[in-house]
């Protein structure tokens, strides 16, 4: 079981759905070029981030879309980062000399840039606009040169698992500390093209277990033996104000708009405090080993079973036959759904 919080001490902010890399093959958000009316403004931002301080969160990770494809993000991250430890991811293609040096500045404690391959032709027919490499390996550059921590993250598909042991070379090459290879998330794009882009849990184990890291960069992986539930300290609300626990969670769930409802109290939700409690079936101890934390992400474990106490099937010890290429129907039928109190829901239910 994960130790129980009384309030989040991280916050994943989505504080936008535009971007200008309009072609992703597999876009989380479905982005768009202008932003929808019903996103957060400026003010309702710092508000908010103001409430979660108060709240006793003590980091926030700032994403989007493209968070630098809007205009006034720098502003929200200057309110921020008074108070606040600051993570923020980033395509880096938008990231010049000078907007570095202001976060070196601003005293930001990592930058994730996306980069999706090791090379020009993978990651540009990936992101779909030609350039986007180039552009993105000197974002990363300017990072580095003024002094900001880099990671790098790939989303592992069958588009780029061939190149990953240069992908290292390539990130330990640009002066990245970290690498981070991800498991793909039936999510917006990606969900919908699923079948031509998931691979199987034994074609990522594959992959992971073939590399040799180069000295002096640290690996991530997120799944087996790395699978934990690290939701018991975390929050996240969507571009549009949802308060959804989880980026991952945000297709299934919704426990209020933090426009309409404090945002402590959507921590509060019984089905959220039940999640983040670790309480798994058949969990994996070797990923508990490593992670302190029972189950693995919620988020795929409900996707493909239904169940929100159901092992995480890309675990490879807990997966029991779940084949990771195909994706349950329901998946394309169901809308997120209203987890208030207010509203009926599935807050009792294992499954729906």
């Amino acid at each position: 079981m994960n130790p129980e919080l009384n309030r989040p001490l991280k916050a994943t902010l989505s504080i936008t759905k535009t971007c200008d890399l309009l072609g992703c093959v597999h876009c989380y958000s479905d982005c768009t070029r202008e932003a929808d009316k019903k996103e957060l403004t400026k003010e309702q931002w710092c508000n908010l981030i103001d409430a979660m301080i108060d709240d006793g969160v003590i980091q926030l990770f700032i994403e989007g879309g493209e968070p630098l494809h809007r205009s006034d993000f720098m502003q929200i991250v200057r309110h921020a980062s008074k108070r606040l430890m600051l993570v923020l991811r980033t395509w880096g293609h938008l990231v010049t000399p000078e907007i570095a040096a202001e976060w070196s500045r601003l005293r930001v404690g990592t930058a994730i840039v996306d980069i999706h391959g090791a090379r020009a032709e993978t990651h540009d027919g990936i992101v779909g606009v030609p350039g986007t490499f180039e552009r993105s390996v000197a974002g990363v550059k300017n990072l580095v040169a003024a002094g900001v921590r880099v990671y790098m993250t790939l989303i592992l598909h069958r588009r780029n698992y061939r190149e990953v042991q240069d992908y290292l070379h390539l990130a330990h090459s640009l002066g990245a500390e970290k690498v981070g290879i991800l498991r793909l998330y039936p999510m917006g794009r990606a969900k919908r093209r699923w079948t031509e882009l998931a691979l199987s849990l034994d074609e990522m184990m594959e992959t992971i277990n073939s590399l040799e890291v180069p000295s002096g960069l640290k690996l991530m992986q997120s799944w087996h033996p790395n699978d934990g539930n690290t939701c018991y300290q975390m929050a996240a609300v969507s571009a549009f104000g949802n308060s959804i626990g989880c980026p991952y969670l945000g297709e299934y769930l919704n426990y209020g708009n933090v426009l309409e409802i404090p945002f402590i109290e959507t921590w509060k939700h019984p089905l959220w405090k039940r999640l983040r409690s670790g309480h798994v079936k058949q969990p994996c101890d070797d990923c508990y080993a490593t992670q302190g934390s029972d189950g693995g992400c919620r988020a795929t474990a409900y996707a493909f079973t239904g169940d929100w106490d159901a092992a995480d099937p890309f675990c490879a010890v807990s997966n029991r036959g779940v084949d990771l290429r195909v994706l349950p129907e329901r998946l394309f039928q169901e809308e997120p759904r209203s987890e208030h109190p207010s509203h009926t829901g599935m807050a009792n239910n294992n499954r729906v």
